[in-house]
């Protein structure tokens, strides 16, 4: 069972943006990035991420800041969000059915409840890859608390040991089908460009058979892509805030495996 995400490019700045890369518009509103989020048993329970980069033109294939994979490189490494980075949000509630109600928290400054709105009140995890094969896992207590740079690293169990992902392929280039970019007015026909990362990450089932990682059943999760053109960089998500805000939960899918 997979759940899928079709990321779409936050516009506030694309008409900027294609000037600079020199393409079109509509060319960037073709940029084609698929998630899938798909829960496995073997050889251990894992949840695996799978992202799919298509790019319409070679004009824009040239100018990708898209790392090759190497095993030399996989390691923890703060700020992959400066260059091309695959990223996902997960949130939840503690996995011993503990939550914080929005409306029985007083603010300091205040004698009544005082209400909050859940994003700023919910612990997260986020993840960071890069294509080459470095990786990053923070954790946050609330709306990006703590505010130190780099984030606060998610550790295992052990309380000593950073939190890791496990890479699964690493597919560059692909040649795609044309086929169906085939029209009446076009005798000119590019194929497009087109990457895959994927990667895994422990999780564990609960008796009422949700998953839970970092001791936090998981309710929602946020795969989100910033893919750097030289030193333009575009952000891409199912949603977004505005202007981008990857870290905001009111744009977070339900977590529905």
């Amino acid at each position: 069972m997979k759940q899928a995400f079709n990321l779409r490019l936050a516009t506030e700045t694309i008409a900027k943006d294609a000037q600079q890369l020199g393409v079109s518009i509509e060319a960037l509103e073709n940029i084609s990035i698929k998630v899938s989020a798909e829960i496995i048993q073997q050889p251990a329970l894992q949840l695996v991420l799978t992202y799919e980069v298509t790019l319409p033109s070679q004009i824009l294939a040239n100018q990708l800041n898209w790392r090759t994979w190497q095993q030399i490189q996989v390691n923890f490494t703060d700020y992959l969000w400066e260059e091309t980075c695959l990223e996902c949000f997960i949130a939840g509630s503690e996995v011993d059915g503990s939550k914080i109600n929005n409306e029985d928290i007083v603010a300091s400054d205040q004698t009544e409840p005082h209400k909050i709105p859940l994003q700023q009140t919910t612990a997260y995890i986020e993840i960071n890859a890069s294509p080459d094969g470095r990786y990053a896992l923070y954790q946050f207590e609330s709306y990006r608390n703590p505010v130190t740079l780099p984030p606060v690293p998610l550790y295992e169990t052990d309380g000593t040991t950073r939190a890791s992902v496990g890479w699964n392929n690493h597919k560059d280039l692909t040649a795609l089908s044309v086929a169906s970019l085939l029209s009446s007015t076009s005798t000119v026909v590019q194929t497009p460009a087109h990457y895959e990362r994927s990667f895994s990450l422990p999780i564990t089932q609960l008796p009422n058979q949700q998953y839970a990682i970092a001791n936090m059943n998981i309710e929602q999760i946020h795969p989100c892509v910033i893919l750097w053109f030289g030193k333009t960089d575009l952000y891409f998500a199912s949603g977004h805030a505005s202007p981008p805000d990857f870290h905001n939960r009111d744009y977070w899918p339900k977590f529905e495996l």
